[in-house]
């Protein structure tokens, strides 16, 4: 797969964009660039991608889903009806690009500006004055082959991808993908998070009735509810799975049989809510047995830790959630983390894990827990994962690999990822290796190491693709 080359015709998105040293723009050119994308945790719909969608405009691929687009139009009170509403695509295009050029010093200005350049070889600023034109543009060219979906990730050299899925999904379009032979892996990652999801037993139970149907397993116990979890991890692996993902604001601990968890089970299933204790246990050893499970297929289990979810109820009633209102939690991590992953190591049934935290506070907590359990069995088996979210902008990416470096190897870190539902969105590898080669070739510049631009280059490679591509061994 051949790697596009750099576009320069924009007014300050130049060949030396974040590159301040000429070492770092050796380590990008020469090392970084070329690479492939291993893009092993993203949003993506498996079915745009497997039947090669066609946007019919820019405002469809490109501001559908997007909470960063739409907080920022919030905050400069736009209406909702131009973010979420019944406003045409091309209102709600004009309106953010009306929005862009406010947007300085915010990722989304790079951002916008990196998408447009690379996808649609367009280097003008964004504004309201061109907005028409250049959403009348990006649409003609959306409608080629050329910007099919799959043909935007290969345009991009992407060579995997990696969806969010939940248990209970058929996984058809990655059979698709799979069988029409799509030249993009595309590979599902479960999501169990609704099967421990118990603060509301309704729901919670009408979430089992859909996970029976998918593993024709009767869930009338906990038991029966880990005997269906088990069967879909086998049919995820069958299908290509080799990762678990789960999104959580901390994880537990208790010691075992502090609740029986039977009895928890038949409660929320008489629909008697469990009081924070007992919830907490249910999610506990739910997460430990499915831990173990991962850990029986080779898998490797990520967690994303610290979210603060659907804060705003007024909006949460209107628009649901999953819109735009969350935040950085401020929950205690270290404790309950280092106890939840020794009970899977004390049997030697920890699996590689990537562990992401949203409190950047907590980056010295994630990088030296890290430590406390690579055990010599597989090259950084416990990864401190990229900034996420709200930190996988430049100063976020800076300090999650600054910490890595000081508190583990950085050589040994697999990368960025997009965590993305954008199909416009895979420039942010190359903002995150452009980063990346910045921050090496200072230390160059300082002194700080060596100007070895074999061993570097060796090591920005390992970073960006070759780590991951032996990290996660996708068949």
């Amino acid at each position: 797969m051949s790697t596009p080359e750099p576009k320069v015709k924009s007014t300050f998105i130049q060949e030396d964009f974040l590159l301040q040293t000429e070492m770092a723009n050796v380590l990008y050119h020469d090392y970084a660039r070329k690479m492939p994308i291993i893009d092993y945790h993203c949003h993506l719909s498996p079915k745009d991608l497997a039947e090669n969608r066609k946007f019919e405009n820019i405002a469809q691929v490109w501001l559908a889903g997007d909470h960063y687009k739409w907080r920022a139009m919030r905050t400069l009170g736009i209406q909702e009806k131009y973010i979420t509403g019944n406003a045409s695509d091309q209102e709600k295009f004009q309106k953010w690009a009306y929005t862009v050029p406010y947007t300085m010093r915010n990722p989304l200005y790079h951002w916008t500006h990196l998408e447009l350049l690379r996808y649609f070889d367009m280097g003008e600023l964004l504004s309201a004055d061109n907005a028409d034109i250049v959403y009348q543009e990006t649409t003609a060219q959306l409608q080629k082959d050329s910007h099919s979906t799959q043909s935007l990730l290969a345009g991009m050299n992407v060579e995997t991808v990696c969806t969010t899925d939940d248990p209970t999904d058929s996984l058809e379009y990655h059979k698709m993908a799979a069988d029409n032979g799509m030249p993009i892996g595309l590979y599902p990652t479960f999501r169990p998070d609704k099967s421990f999801a118990v603060e509301q037993p309704s729901t919670y139970m009408a979430y089992l009735n859909k996970l029976s149907d998918a593993s024709n397993v009767s869930i009338d116990s906990h038991e029966k509810l880990m005997a269906a979890l088990e069967n879909r991890i086998a049919f995820f692996h069958e299908n290509g799975g080799r990762l678990a993902d789960h999104g959580l604001e901390q994880l537990y601990y208790f010691p075992i049989g502090t609740f029986d968890i039977e009895i928890l089970f038949k409660k929320v299933s008489t629909g008697k809510p469990l009081d924070q204790e007992e919830t907490a246990y249910y999610k506990y050893v739910t997460l430990l047995e499915l831990c173990r499970l991962y850990h029986a297929k080779g898998w490797t289990q990520q967690f994303h830790l610290g979210a603060l979810r659907n804060t705003n109820e007024r909006m949460l009633d209107t628009l649901g959630p999953d819109t735009g209102f969350d935040s950085i939690g401020d929950f205690t991590q270290a404790k309950a983390l280092s106890q939840f992953l020794n009970e899977l190591d004390k049997t030697d049934q920890l699996c590689k894990t990537i562990l992401y935290n949203l409190n950047p506070r907590d980056n010295e907590v994630m990088a030296t827990m890290t430590g406390n359990f690579n055990d010599g069995s597989i090259r950084g088996k416990v990864q401190f994962g990229s900034g996420w979210w709200f930190l996988d902008q430049k100063d976020g990416m800076e300090k999650q690999m600054n910490t890595l470096s000081n508190m583990g190897l950085l050589s040994c870190f697999v990368g960025m990822l997009t965590d993305s539902r954008s199909f416009l969105s895979f420039p942010r590898h190359e903002y995150f290796r452009r980063t990346l080669c910045n921050l090496i070739g200072n230390d160059v510049a300082n002194g700080e190491l060596p100007a070895d631009e074999k061993w570097l280059g060796k090591m920005v490679q390992d970073i960006c693709y070759h780590n991951a591509k032996n990290y996660f061994n996708f068949q």
